[in-house]
């Protein structure tokens, strides 16, 4: 499928997932900033969008479960395979980390003092995803599965569902602000020549769980809470 330079980089990687990588590798963000077309995204990197473009025509694309034309999972349906594919990624992986980060910043921060900040922003990190993730588990995961099964406006404690997903919104942010920070720190994940295998062992492992992250929030973020707030709308009309 031919990528529109008019579309946003949310709904491309909707198209074909695998996308997501191409996006990567040009350093243009279609999760957090998923909302903006490919030619406003090319224009302030200061690629040419038509070129990116090129390089997201990929052929024989399988279609994705949300593409236009197939049938979505249903909302309670992807917000259950994010819970059992991104948060259980994340909640197994953070302590196992965030202890490799600082074993690594002991032995190696005087050589690479940038790794002190790289242990701040990853422990900040945490701390934010920890109760981020707890609170889409218990809130607002499940109040989604609610008001599906409804189908009639549910009267919710906190109001509309728009309240807890803008502030999802807002701690995606965060989050996708801390690992650009952490890439730009260790120069993209690129292992200095005095790295031992922790080192290198650390920098897999951040850059594995920003790509995660990525994929992670463009789902929430470009799929799944557009079209919860969607359907509240419609059952409020």
């Amino acid at each position: 499928m031919k990528a529109d330079t008019n579309a946003t980089l949310g709904a491309l990687v909707t198209q074909d997932p695998r996308r997501a990588r191409v996006l990567e590798k040009h350093e243009l963000d279609y999760c957090c900033n998923g909302q903006r077309t490919l030619a406003e995204a090319a224009a302030a990197a200061g690629l040419d969008a038509e070129q990116v473009a090129a390089t997201l025509d990929l052929p024989e694309a399988p279609a994705a479960p949300d593409a236009p034309g197939s049938v979505p999972l249903a909302n309670a349906t992807l917000a259950h395979e994010i819970v059992d594919t991104h948060h259980a990624y994340l909640w197994e992986e953070m302590p196992r980390l965030q202890a490799l980060v600082a074993k690594v910043q002991g032995v190696h921060g005087q050589n690479h003092p940038e790794l002190t900040r790289v242990r701040e922003a990853y422990e900040e990190a945490v701390a934010d995803l920890e109760p981020h993730l707890t609170k889409e588990e218990r809130v607002l995961f499940p109040a989604i599965s609610k008001l599906e099964k409804a189908q009639a406006p549910v009267a919710f404690p906190f109001g509309t569902l728009a309240n807890p997903i803008r502030q999802m919104l807002a701690e995606h942010d965060v989050v996708g602000d801390l690992f650009k920070e952490i890439r730009q720190l260790t120069g993209g994940y690129t292992a200095p020549d005095d790295a031992c295998n922790s080192y290198r062992a650390m920098l897999t492992g951040l850059e594995e769980m920003e790509l995660d992250l990525h994929e992670h929030i463009h789902k929430e973020n470009n799929i799944l809470f557009p079209r919860v707030l969607e359907l509240e709308a419609s059952l409020r009309a």
